[in-house]
């Protein structure tokens, strides 16, 4: 396992080398393109793409993928549930990191087969300041349409299609693939303007909301009725003239209302002028959708009267903030979002409180039927659930959980009818309870049917007390909970100038740990396989998590496209750990594991160690401290340790002969052992 150490000497393998590595894996040597960089497996051509694919799988099978009217059964197609969620090792996509749809298949070259599922952050229109989780609409974004896919193949020449080819060959590839599920968009989004009875109002008059009753929403659409009246619809088309009919989805389908109300499909340009001036309109008149808040109390708003909470946007209209009038420690108010309105609220709204027992149906479907659509359309395997950690009930969450208990829950039962396999992964922290959500967030976890979770070990530095102690924690969780922890290792939203002090050390022991603790699941980010040590924040280019919107101002603007690190040293240390992975992860995949050291859930013992409970074959251990090296006797006290062959080190001389003092850890080493 000889790999280049450095950035450059990584760029002139592949430049010298490129077609030792293709053949290889062409010729299922190999299930990734060593010495591949990810950034430079996204510029390669589609013809070269295309010719790989064809060789390793067929052209029949190739080709058959590359039509969208097709569709390639999933890799857990034949699942009676979603279990296999709860050991995959999962890799998170910000598309508009690598430009377009089609990159994800050329990224996807760089994963070995243990790293076999991607999850494509949100994949619609945006909104305000371009955020992927603030939709302006439901259509796929054209931004991720890529011009020199459709050049070499004309068929594909919307970006509808080629995201369906992407799911196809990502399957074929042996991938499953994932969607993000929302249960908010933009807060004037043309799902908003169209559905306002499926959001909740306010009407603000400078300082003060001057109205947030139950039904605002009506007043709401007169006043978008009386704007077709003043500026005529985009078509002369027949509507209804009464706000009963034109708002209801069986007597003017939402299709027509939004072709009504906005324009054609195809004309981004045309939609996006004309729902500024509904905005505008709307706004005249005090009208906003209530944003989105996170963690308790949630509920009771009131407006922020500093100066440096007002916005003037390009049109003149000014903007105020909002802020939680009783907050607590977490309470937050996202500005440019609006929640789907779920529930009836008590005494017309006027304290804020949710009625938990009037569910709104007709909400809940329509969020349901349009994620079963996209689920459908685009062949998805799972859904990673956003905010998923909003549990609003200040009530104890009841033992019995009804349907319409959690957002998430009722939109993945619904998919699940069609697709019995369908996973659910949510972004939850696992924080102490009453903090981001009312109650214990394990008992909401299970209360919505989650199968896997985020966690957050991608927010500590490996080694310290609280890491371990946390990694103790997630691992007892794993055996005695129905939801499975991830071994987070990166998130798209974690790579941030605040979180650099998580990165600058350890970065192998989390590649490790993510691919060979073999019960549980893992989660990486696009960009952690060659990200640089930031001792000192890099420019904002560096960074995955301020693609996650655009900013042309201010201190979280980019300028310009993503910069990869150059951190060769990492990424051939990682490179070694997937090769590793491809030769032996068919004889531990999906296996329990089976402590010989356990996690110490105190966190001031820094050595673990591991193998297979039912066939074991190999031997993990870890040092976390990432500082000091530690002298130990449970190693020698481990008899299949010392019948064990040594097979592996992060650290040492790795050639089989090598002689390793079982006593003796470098700071952060890693080790395997062959039984």
């Amino acid at each position: 396992m000889n790999f280049p150490e450095t950035y450059e000497d990584f760029r002139q393998s592949w430049a010298n080398n490129q077609q030792t590595a293709i053949s290889l894996y062409v010729a299922k040597n190999q299930t990734f393109i060593a010495n591949l960089l990810p950034e430079q497996a996204v510029q390669m051509p589609s013809m070269q793409l295309a010719y790989i694919l064809e060789k390793r799988f067929g052209q029949h099978d190739f080709y058959h993928a590359l039509n969208p009217e097709n569709t390639i059964a999933s890799p857990v197609q034949n699942h009676e549930n979603a279990t296999w969620l709860k050991t995959v090792n999962m890799v998170g996509i910000n598309v508009r990191t690598i430009d377009t749809f089609w990159n994800v298949v050329k990224y996807s070259l760089t994963l070995p087969e243990s790293q076999s599922s991607i999850h494509l952050l949100p994949i619609w229109e945006c909104g305000v300041v371009a955020s992927l989780y603030g939709m302006a609409s439901w259509n796929i974004n054209p931004a991720f349409f890529d011009a020199e896919l459709a050049m070499t193949f004309p068929h594909l020449n919307t970006v509808e299609k080629q995201l369906k080819v992407v799911t196809n060959l990502l399957h074929l590839m042996g991938k499953t693939v994932g969607m993000d599920v929302i249960p908010h968009t933009d807060r004037y989004s043309e799902v908003t303007l169209a559905n306002p009875q499926f959001f909740e109002w306010l009407q603000r008059k400078e300082f003060e909301i001057i109205d947030h009753s139950e039904n605002l929403h009506e007043k709401v659409q007169m006043s978008i009725l009386d704007f077709i009246y003043q500026y005529g619809g985009t078509f002369s088309e027949y509507y209804p003239r009464q706000k009963e009919k034109f708002f209801d989805n069986k007597v003017f389908s939402e299709e027509n209302r939004l072709r009504f109300l906005f324009g054609e499909k195809n004309n981004l340009e045309g939609r996006t002028q004309r729902r500024n001036q509904l905005i505008s309109h709307l706004f005249s008149q005090g009208y906003e959708p209530v944003p989105a808040t996170m963690a308790p109390p949630y509920r009771g708003l009131e407006v922020d009267n500093r100066e440096e909470a007002k916005t003037l946007d390009e049109d003149g209209r000014i903007w105020r903030d909002y802020v939680i009038t009783k907050p607590e420690g977490m309470s937050r108010v996202f500005g440019p979002l609006a929640r789907v309105k779920l529930y009836e609220s008590k005494n017309d709204n006027l304290d804020w409180e949710i009625d938990f027992t009037k569910p709104r149906f007709e909400a809940w479907e329509y969020m349901a039927q349009k994620y079963q659509g996209f689920a459908s359309q685009y062949n998805f395997d799972f859904m990673r659930g956003d905010m998923s950690h909003v549990q609003m009930n200040p009530n104890v969450t009841p033992s019995e959980k009804s349907i319409y208990y959690d957002i998430h829950k009722y939109i993945r039962k619904k998919i699940k009818q069609e697709k019995p396999f369908f996973g659910y992964f949510a972004e939850s922290f696992l924080a102490p309870p009453n903090t981001m959500a009312y109650g214990n967030e394990e008992d909401h976890l299970e209360g919505s049917d989650a199968d896997t979770t985020l966690g957050d070990l991608q927010s500590m530095v490996v080694g310290t007390e609280r890491f371990v102690s946390e990694f103790a924690r997630y691992h007892h969780l794993l055996t005695t909970r129905k939801f499975a922890p991830n071994f987070t290792i990166m998130t798209a939203d974690k790579d941030d100038p605040r979180f650099d002090e998580f990165y600058l050390k350890g970065n192998e022991i989390r590649m490790f740990m993510g691919l060979f603790l073999t019960d549980m699941p893992s989660y990486m980010a696009l960009g952690f396989e060659q990200r640089d040590p930031h001792p000192y924040p890099a420019p904002n280019e560096h960074y995955t998590k301020l693609y996650v919107f655009q900013l042309s101002k201010g201190d979280k603007a980019t300028h310009g496209k993503y910069i990869w690190g150059q951190n060769g040293k990492l990424f051939s240390n990682l490179s070694v750990l997937k090769t590793i992975s491809d030769k032996i992860s068919h004889n531990i995949n999906n296996q329990v594991i089976d402590w010989l050291i356990k996690p110490d859930p105190t966190g001031k013992n820094k050595i673990i160690s591991w193998t297979q409970k039912e066939k074991p074959q190999y031997i993990f251990v870890v040092n976390l401290d990432i500082e000091n090296d530690i002298q130990t006797n449970e190693l020698k006290n481990i008899e299949s340790i010392n019948l064990a062959k040594h097979y592996y080190s992060t650290i040492q001389n790795n050639n089989e002969e090598a002689n390793f003092d079982i006593i003796s850890l470098k700071k952060a080493e890693c080790r395997i052992y062959e039984i």
